[in-house]
């Protein structure tokens, strides 16, 4: 058959799968023997952690941002470029997805589930015209006897996928991985890491519901000073649950017969609730490499620089995401050595008004000044495209050659060139009173 302008062979060959149903979605155990006491982390709950939904939303937003530019290796220097076989798949990826939305999608899935597959779709002379993001748990990495990659594929109407399942070879597929502990082409998400602090939180938020739905009353006992049967018990306990609890709950209750109520649920201010809530979503943002107080957990540093955090926030977390991906689509493209792709982080590290005019001005003799006003989305000017550069300036070589002198700070005896004329010779004052008698002799004539 033929998908997407590539011919796919059903011929099988030996091929062995390095994971199960498209990698290691499942979260192994986040201690040893938990397991056997029923400790399961489930993938699906904890994105709902505030933590990790912040996390990953945060970074697939700020990355999806970024325009991605078609850049050209020019003397040493990559200058943004275009190209048709590469341009327009980079301004609009598919059909369906904007720029914005189709980086959204890539990193959401690279953060949940460890792994982004990308499917190319391409024309007639084998350019790729469109890139389809397909769903992490319907693709299995296969490898073959000979060490060959390959991808089955599931079902994707979406992608234009109509076969149960299809085979592809590697260079139909980018595959963006992260964190491959196990297999080099089986990437980990960070909620391996994070998942049981996230479900702790979940579960201290859980409780927390109930709790205050119970009217902020812990649970507690009915303590009478002798023995009961169980009739009694039975019955003291219906009643109570009935008016006392719930709905009714902090109602006035009157106990005879010495019974009286003792607490037993631990409650929210002994069990520090929300310090542990606050280090359930610290330990989330540590596995994200995201600083907490982006997602509102801790207190923001106290320096007011604003380009200084996000430098941080970006070599910490966004760095090491935007130049892999950058590398698969350079790799998924193949744009060659002359050309490639490159994120426009110059939104993203942004700096206040102050210091980027102090930089703009200390930017003088290295940019020129349109370069200067377009990063202030200002129009080119007559006589910007230049570079200016104070008059008292003098180069290296011209330094060098004065400190080369025996005595460059002395004074420089005139030479014949330079040394100023003598105006009050004899033969200059002579030549001048002749031309000066010369002038009276034609005036008294005329």
């Amino acid at each position: 058959m033929r998908l997407f302008g590539f011919e796919i062979s059903r011929a099988g060959r030996a091929l062995s799968s390095p994971s199960s149903g498209g990698g290691w979605t499942r979260i192994l155990e986040p201690f040893v023997g938990a397991w056997q006491k029923n400790v399961e982390v489930n993938p699906a709950a904890v994105l709902a952690f505030h933590a990790v939904f912040s996390c990953m939303t945060l970074i697939a937003s700020d990355i999806a941002k970024l325009r991605v530019k078609l850049v050209e290796l020019s003397e040493g220097v990559w200058t943004e470029t275009t190209n048709p076989s590469y341009s327009p798949v980079l301004r609009k990826p598919n059909g369906f997805q904007t720029r914005n939305q189709f980086w959204e999608n890539w990193f959401l899935s690279k953060l949940s589930k460890g792994n982004t597959y990308v499917l190319k779709d391409r024309d007639g002379r084998g350019v790729v015209t469109a890139l389809y993001i397909l769903d992490p748990d319907r693709v299995e990495p296969l490898v073959s006897e000979d060490g060959g990659v390959y991808y089955r594929l599931q079902t994707d109407y979406l992608s234009g996928i109509t076969e149960e399942a299809i085979t592809v070879p590697a260079n139909e597929i980018i595959h963006d991985r992260f964190n491959c502990l196990f297999h080099p082409l089986v990437g980990l998400s960070p909620i391996y890491a994070s998942g049981l602090a996230a479900t702790q939180g979940l579960q201290i938020q859980n409780t927390s519901a109930r709790f205050f739905g119970n009217g902020s009353k812990p649970g507690g006992l009915l303590v009478a000073p002798g023995k009961i049967d169980q009739a009694n018990a039975d019955r003291l306990k219906e009643y109570w649950n009935k008016n006392f609890t719930g709905e009714n709950a902090g109602k006035i209750a009157v106990l005879g017969d010495g019974l009286k109520y003792e607490a037993l649920t631990v409650n929210a201010k002994d069990a520090e609730l929300i310090q542990q809530l606050k280090w359930t979503a610290e330990v989330v943002c540590s596995t994200f490499h995201v600083p907490p107080y982006k997602i509102g957990v801790g207190t923001l540093p106290s320096y007011n620089n604003v380009q200084a955090l996000n430098v941080e926030y970006f070599s910490q977390c966004l760095q090491s995401l935007i130049e892999a991906a950058e590398t698969c689509m350079d790799e998924g493209l193949k744009t060659g050595e002359k050309l490639g792709t490159e994120f426009d982080t110059e939104n993203l590290l942004r700096m206040d008004s102050v210091t980027q005019m102090q930089v703009l001005k200390e930017g003088a003799g290295i940019l020129k000044v349109d370069e200067m006003r377009a990063k202030l989305d200002k129009k080119p000017t007559e006589g910007g495209d230049a570079v200016y550069l104070q008059q008292q300036n003098y180069s290296l070589a011209a330094l060098a050659k004065r400190d080369a002198q025996d005595d460059p700070f002395g004074k420089s005896p005139p030479t014949a060139d330079t040394a100023p004329a003598n105006d009050n010779s004899e033969a200059q004052r002579a030549a001048s009173k002749a031309l000066l008698e010369k002038r009276v002799r034609e005036r008294l004539n005329a």
